[in-house]
């Protein structure tokens, strides 16, 4: 398996090569080159437990990994001491037909733990193969700073970077991130949005001698690796959620920066039976208006709301330059066209193109929730099935009823447990939910962080300072 670049003027690579990289040279996201039909084993898959079905998948992808040391990386990954439960991603039964695919249960409350636990082993495999060290640049607005601290705190050649809005995440986010005290963890709190911290991390890897100096890689959901251990619970959900491969479910993905839909739509091409994937927005609808529209214009920050669902106030999502690029047919000079106009005017257009023609054809349905409708939907669960879900999960199962359809199962996708939004479950069901024992005393762990303006220059010289 080789990977290409979404604008098409990096030569292609193997999985090990994309690994540590981040972005690619000419500033696109990495790609295989072509999607692997594993629709013919699907009987086959349906006996595995989560552990082999991932080893199967990800095998696929990363080729060059000899399969005994993938194999050992990957039973080590996904545990029950690591996971709380040996399905790794259980799915619970809300009713006949609806289901929430339970994606929280690592060491960081959040669904990213599915992906990064198996980064940091990854990491670490492939810099004492190469005798590397690796400097992680990273940007959060949540869930993913944590995942990832968690995942490489003092791991063995990693120093972790990692810039997330100052005041912007939950109090229990914050605290889970910036109470860790590891030498290799860095905590940079940006006087800006989630876009900023994402916008300096792009603006940082495009400066090719920086990037090589510092040697710097990538946490992010740029990073492939993480989209590829994605893919694999879409087909163990499909699983547990069907008696046999001849039907098709559905799929409510909450989505920010289109990293996990984007891992859906992957498992689609490679053959799993998805009637829709229905991408969830809260009041940050860039996304939904593109999918309704064909207009494509991300919001400056001063236009980015603060909600309720903080892991989901992001307007630029990284990852949706790999869907339009399968969507026009993988041409990088269309792609360059469009994201020429995305950078000189803010926006692109594909209304009444042939690309918005078969962008209605591609299985994708979108909506947009409200604070309102969180609580609404966070209290309606729990009186109604005495099931708490976070208000991330909320606005995928809003969004999921509006499109759910008679005789399709419709899977939600979890994104974090309730414990990491207190004050809105309050607001929702009058009590706080319950902590997990091993996060009790967090209110009382000193945080340890540093406050930069949202500047790459500044972030290049608090790199150059400690790398």
């Amino acid at each position: 398996m080789k990977y290409i670049s979404t604008r098409g003027g990096s030569a292609s690579q193997p999985f090990l090569g994309v690994l540590l990289e981040g972005l690619a040279p000419d500033g696109g996201l990495y790609v295989p080159e072509k999607y692997t039909d594993i629709s013919a084993y699907l009987d086959e898959m349906r006996a595995m437990n989560y552990p082999q079905l991932a080893f199967f998948i990800l095998s696929k992808f990363a080729d060059d990994i000899p399969a005994e040391d993938l194999r050992k990386i990957i039973n080590a990954t996904y545990t029950k001491e690591i996971f709380g439960t040996e399905e790794i991603t259980p799915l619970r039964k809300l009713e006949d037909g609806l289901y929430i695919l339970g994606l929280s249960e690592g060491p960081t409350l959040a669904f990213k733990d599915i992906a990064l636990q198996l980064l940091g082993r990854l990491f670490e495999y492939a810099l004492q193969k190469n005798n590397r060290e690796l400097n992680i640049l990273g940007a959060t607005s949540g869930d993913t700073g944590s995942s990832a601290e968690y995942a490489l705190r003092g791991r063995r050649g990693v120093r972790v970077f990692m810039l997330s809005p100052l005041g912007r995440m939950s109090d229990f986010q914050r605290r889970q991130m910036y109470t860790l005290s590891d030498e290799n963890i860095f905590n940079i709190a940006a006087k800006g949005t989630f876009d900023d911290c994402q916008d300096i991390v792009k603006v940082v890897n495009e400066d090719a001698k920086f990037k090589k100096r510092y040697a710097l890689g990538a946490v992010n959901s740029i990073n492939w690796a993480r989209i590829a251990a994605q893919v694999v619970y879409y087909f163990y959900g499909y699983f547990r959620a069907t008696e046999s491969n001849a039907g098709k479910v559905s799929f409510s993905v909450p989505t920010g920066n289109f990293g996990d839909i984007l891992a859906g739509h992957v498992a689609r091409r490679m053959g799993l039976p998805i009637k829709n994937l229905i991408l969830a927005t809260n009041e940050n609808d860039v996304l939904e208006e593109f999918f309704r529209t064909g207009v494509y214009r991300p919001r400056k920050g001063s236009e980015v709301a603060a909600t309720s669902s903080p892991s989901m106030d992001i307007s630029k999502a990284s990852n949706f330059e790999r869907y339009v690029f399968d969507l026009v047919g993988r041409d990088p000079a269309r792609m360059k066209a469009l994201w020429t106009d995305l950078k000189e005017k803010g926006a692109f257009d594909i209304s009444g193109s042939a690309d918005f023609a078969r962008l209605q054809k591609d299985g994708f349905a979108a909506g947009r929730s409200t604070h309102a409708d969180r609580i609404g939907t966070i209290r309606s669960i729990y009186e109604t099935y005495n099931v708490l879900i976070d208000p991330h999960t909320a606005d995928c199962v809003t969004t999921g009823l509006k499109h759910r359809e008679p005789g399709v199962p419709l899977i939600c996708l979890e994104t974090a447990l309730p414990a990491k939004f207190a004050a809105t479950i309050r607001e929702a069901i009058g009590h706080e939910p319950e902590l997990p024992a091993r996060y009790r005393g967090l209110a009382e762990g000193r945080e340890r962080f540093d406050v930069l303006d949202a500047d790459a220059d500044a972030v290049k010289a608090f790199i150059s300072a400690r790398a």
